[in-house]
């Protein structure tokens, strides 16, 4: 009896335990990209339910997105009013259109807005809701993943940013020079102007900066939200007795995948293309700058302003291509599964869900790039052919 009662509270204490660890694998679910999306102004937190609270982030978020705007516009009307020569052109397109990407992903997030809830609800609810205790350490290992890769881009951005802000402080700021040449339509020569004027470029690179990591580690969290839940599938397939009705599951399991790979490709595509021509743009214009600046205190802002932006479109072409080769993956654990031992439904059902495997999900940038490494190396080789022209000019 007394072995019986020892049974019954060791299975109560798993019991609460595999509830404590699904409640903190629910909260830590995009935990950290979720939280910059809301710093952006692209997603309210979910717990501002109150009118005033809704009222107040929604101007919070209509002033960022007119400080991005009007930065663009001051950026293109110098373009088209003052440039006269590709040095002139190359110092102020990149960073226009840095700004603008991160405008155009911050319209496009709002614009979503419903449709990014629904793919987050559909990572918590069954099937793609861990169900066992093994099952939440392989979504724990995913969310550690995508919690360091988002910290990794926002230290890397925020230390670009710093860098730059410190030193047009102390070059152009003690010149009376704006950070960057713009146009706009006033003069701002008296000192509330000018203050006001070089406030609201530096605050719109800061907030531009922040939008770029927020959506694109959120977009990536995605990615690998895929990964893990075709490792989830693999260890359904593995370690179950099945049932008619659990092999009907992981059937079902496998077709959501792809599925919500398929909504989450459509919803994002606009951004990931965009966000490919930008980078190819904004890389070429700046191996220009680099190729004629002389080593100063402007070189150092670049070299990393460069890399941000390399590694914002190599992070796309990375779990794009991590995605393709789990998907493909799948065929091979399930070949390492002991077929001997399985009754005939069971491998009817492997054959069903390898055919479908066979067929890898792969991400497009408005199904015209595909999202790989071969991608990321055009791209490069693109970027340098059109520095190359420049430097003809």
């Amino acid at each position: 009896m007394l072995i019986s009662n020892d049974s019954n509270v060791e299975k109560k204490f798993d019991i609460i335990r595999h509830d404590k660890a699904e409640d903190r694998a629910k909260k830590d679910l995009l935990k950290f990209s979720l939280v910059l999306l809301a710093i952006t102004g692209c997603r309210q937190p979910e717990s501002w339910t109150f009118l005033y609270k809704y009222t107040l982030y929604n101007i919070y978020t209509m002033i960022l997105v007119l400080l991005l705007y009007t930065f663009t516009f001051t950026q293109f009307m110098d373009i088209v009013l003052n440039v006269g020569n590709p040095e002139e052109f190359t110092s102020v397109i990149y960073i226009m259109m840095t700004v603008f990407v991160a405008s155009f992903k911050l319209s496009n997030m709002l614009m979503n807005r419903k449709s990014v809830s629904d793919i987050i609800n559909t990572l918590i609810d069954k099937p793609f809701k861990p169900m066992v205790t093994d099952e939440i350490k392989i979504r724990q290992n995913f969310d550690r993943m995508i919690h360091n890769n988002t910290l990794y881009c926002f230290v890397l951005v925020g230390f670009t940013c710093v860098c730059i802000t410190l030193t047009s402080l102390f070059t152009n700021f003690r010149n009376g020079d704006l950070t960057y040449t713009a146009w706009v339509p006033f003069n701002y020569s008296s000192p509330v102007l000018f203050y006001l004027t070089y406030a609201h470029q530096l605050t719109s690179l800061t907030m531009s900066g922040l939008t770029n990591v927020a959506c694109d580690c959120f977009i990536c969290g995605l990615l690998l939200h895929i990964c893990c839940q075709i490792e989830i599938l693999e260890y359904r397939l593995n370690n179950r007795s099945h049932t008619r009705k659990t092999l009907r599951d992981c059937v079902r399991h496998h077709d959501l995948i792809f599925d919500f790979a398929s909504v989450v490709n459509e919803r994002f595509a606009k951004i990931i293309a965009v966000q490919f021509i930008t980078s190819t743009l904004v890389i070429c214009s700046n191996l220009y700058q680099l190729a004629q600046t002389a080593l100063s205190a402007e070189y150092l802002p670049l070299v990393l302003y460069t890399v941000c932006m390399l590694t914002e479109i190599f992070i796309y072409c990375w779990f794009g291509n991590e995605v393709k080769l789990k998907s493909l993956q799948l065929t091979d654990r399930i070949f390492e599964i002991n077929w001997p031992k399985l009754n005939n439904t069971f491998k009817k059902t492997l054959v069903m869900i390898m055919n479908r495997a066979m067929i890898p999900i792969e991400f497009t940038s408005a199904y015209i790039f595909s999202m790989n490494l071969e991608s990321f190396v055009g791209l490069l080789k693109t970027s340098y052919s059109a520095y190359t022209l420049l430097q003809r000019v």
